[in-house]
This record gives C-alpha cells, sequence and structure tokens, in this order.
C-alpha cells in the first residue's frame, strides 16, 4: 500500500500546472486533496477533474499572500477530512523583469509576498497542524532552477526562489525530529502558464512598468521556452518518486546538473582563495559548531 493512501495534501496554486500535476499524482496514490488557488474558475474545473478520476478533494480559494487565507483553508481542510499530513508551497508568479534601473517597489513586493511569504504563510499555518497528529508528514516547496543560480533581468523571480531553497534547508534540519521530511522541488521549463502570471495580478501590485511591453520581461523571455519545456504531468509523478526515496532537492531537468556544478565549483575556488589569504591564517582550522 502506498504510504500515502489516506492521507491528505494541501496544494496551493493546484487548480492548474504543477500543483494540479501534483495533485494528480498524489490522488493516484490515493491520497485525499485540498486544491487551494487564487482562480476561482480554474480551480472548480480541477476539482471536478479531480473528482471524476475518483480523487477525494475540497477546493477552497486562497491567496498565499494573505496568511488569514491559509488559516480558513486549514480549518476547512480539518473540518472536511480530520487531519492534514502534506503541505505543497506550489503558488507562484513570474514576477516583473528588466534591467535593474527599472525595477519597481510593487513589482518586487508582488514576487515577494506571493513566491516567498506565500511559502512562509503556508508552512507556518499547515506545520502546525501537521505536528497535531504526531503521524509525521510532508513540507515540499517549490522553488525553481532559478533558486540554484541568478537569472539576468529576473531578479525578483529569482531572489525569491533561492529564498524558498534557503528556507527548505532550513526547516528540513528544523523538522526532521518531528517526522517531517521537507523536499525542494527545483524544475527548470515545464509546459505551464507561468509566463502569463499577470492574469491573476491583484490592482494593489499593479506597476506603472508595462511588463508585457519589455523585451526582457518574464512574459517575452521565457514563454517560447515554457511551451517547449517537458509535459508537466511528469513534474507530479517526479515528485512522488523523490518523496518516496527520500530526496530533499527534488530536480527535474538532469541536463542542467553542470549548471549547479560550475556554481559549486567557482563556490570552492572562493574558499580556496579565503584559505590562502594572510588575513584568515588564525582561522583557516577553528572549528565551529553549526546550530
Amino acid at each position: 500500500m502506498s504510504q500515502f493512501a489516506g492521507k491528505t495534501a494541501v496544494i496551493s496554486g493546484g487548480a492548474e500546472g504543477i500543483g494540479l500535476s501534483i495533485a494528480k499524482a498524489l490522488g493516484e496514490q490515493k491520497m485525499n486533496i485540498v486544491l487551494a488557488d487564487i482562480d476561482q474558475e480554474n480551480l472548480l474545473n480541477a476539482s471536478a477533474e479531480l473528482e471524476a478520476a475518483g480523487v477525494s478533494v475540497l477546493a477552497v480559494a486562497l491567496d498565499v499572500a494573505d496568511e488569514a487565507q491559509w488559516q480558513e483553508v486549514a480549518d476547512q481542510a480539518i473540518a472536511r477530512f480530520g487531519k492534514v499530513h502534506m503541505v505543497v508551497n506550489n503558488a507562484g508568479v513570474g514576477g516583473d523583469s528588466g534591467p535593474i534601473e527599472i525595477q519597481e517597489q510593487r513589482g518586487w513586493q508582488w514576487a515577494l509576498d506571493v513566491n516567498l511569504m506565500g511559502v512562509v504563510y503556508g508552512a507556518k499555518v499547515m506545520v502546525p497542524v501537521i505536528k497535531q497528529h504526531g503521524e509525521g508528514g510532508w513540507v515540499v516547496n517549490v522553488a525553481s532552477m532559478a533558486g540554484m543560480g541568478g537569472v539576468p533581468f529576473s531578479g525578483a523571480y529569482t531572489a525569491t526562489k533561492a529564498a524558498v531553497v534557503a528556507l527548505s534547508e532550513s526547516w528540513a534540519a528544523e523538522l526532521t525530529r518531528k517526522g517531517i521530511h521537507v523536499s525542494v522541488l527545483c524544475p527548470a521549463f515545464v509546459q505551464t502558464r507561468i509566463y502569463d502570471s499577470e492574469r491573476n495580478r491583484p490592482e494593489q501590485y499593479q506597476s506603472d512598468t508595462a511588463n508585457t511591453g519589455n523585451e526582457n520581461s518574464f512574459s517575452n523571455k521565457t514563454k517560447q521556452m515554457v511551451e517547449n519545456g517537458i509535459d508537466v504531468s511528469i513534474v507530479g509523478k517526479r515528485v512522488v518518486e523523490a518523496i518516496n526515496e527520500g530526496e530533499f532537492y527534488i530536480f527535474t531537468h538532469p541536463n542542467y546538473r553542470s549548471v549547479v556544478q560550475q556554481r559549486s565549483a567557482a563556490i570552492d575556488s572562493a574558499f580556496e582563495k579565503a584559505a590562502q589569504s594572510p588575513l584568515l591564517q588564525h582561522i583557516v582550522d577553528q572549528k565551529f559548531d553549526m546550530l
């Protein structure tokens, strides 16, 4: 029997794309699915699709940037299924992009509130609920290959995804003693509508700079690459495979391995140079303890 059978997963941004792919894959494992999304029309369609496939599903509207709405999702999930065992912090936006000098506060705030604080709130609300039943569980945070290295003209997106990777590393060490396994999903290009994030951009985050009119905009730079990416259905199945194997970093594009290796080599080289500096000889062999 699957280790997921009869348990409950809450998935943000679950109405389409990677979120829905993960929902389908977990549903095939007989998990109860709580779909949460800001797009209520897509949410209803996705819920109906899962129900038609025999999945027990609850659909709840959610703006991940609002912590109070996360609490409402938790309350409804408990009322329907009794327990929560997994949270998948998937909701994300492309954010504004372009040269440094045209970046605006509202565009940055949109990316920060959704891509970063949405993950923070999801964990803050759902982890205590997972801890309550004492059965352990899972936190799956969706970052990006962009979180493994800088992407020109995409500072906000890259910064928030790098933060999600670092948060996941921190939470993994914190939660393992509670039997809660943390994973961070870092996909490259997948056939989703991430390039069209503007469709769900709330009024308070509207930017004076027309994001879609900028040749370096997230939409213009990524649409073709996203459309030529891997089929989204692969991602959900890969997540189930990786969790079953206890993987922390979940990669979907092994062909990007050399990019991360180059970065790791550069970091290692920088440490070697620091070790050779006359200024630092007194601490080269100094022992340290991680918190």
